[in-house]
């Protein structure tokens, strides 16, 4: 069950503006700790840190093979308990499950998201 399911309905969306690339992961963390703060103060911490590593790595996907994100929306449903977290950038490709190499550091973000999520994807806006 998420941690969320008696918190409120919310959106809650942060706008990144052109020229801040460097700080848009650590702002889309402290972000995401703040909303679920609001939200549900006497939240499992290590669930809200689950949910902000979740974020996190889609922020840094984004960042890394997608010219970096342009928002960051987190959306609250109490009637299902479920909470989307979803990066937005300009990048025509969608983000894929790469293979793990071990002597690799990275290529991990995905599968990080894949185990904890219930569900994840992409898909394009207009």
């Amino acid at each position: 069950m998420c941690p969320f399911a008696s918190a409120a309905r919310g959106h809650h969306r942060l706008d990144f503006v052109p020229g801040d690339a460097d700080h848009r992961v650590r702002r889309g963390l402290d972000f995401i700790r703040r909303v679920l703060a609001g939200w549900r103060p006497d939240a499992d911490a290590v669930a809200v840190e689950d949910i902000a590593l979740v974020g996190s790595e889609l922020l840094a996907n984004a960042a890394d093979h997608a010219g970096g994100p342009t928002a960051l929306d987190l959306r609250h449903d109490p009637n299902t308990g479920l909470l989307r977290i979803a990066a937005t950038d300009t990048s025509p490709a969608a983000p894929r499950l790469r293979p793990v190499r071990p002597d690799q550091p990275h290529d991990r973000g995905m599968h990080i998201i894949a185990r904890l999520a219930i569900a994840w994807g992409a898909g394009r806006t207009v």
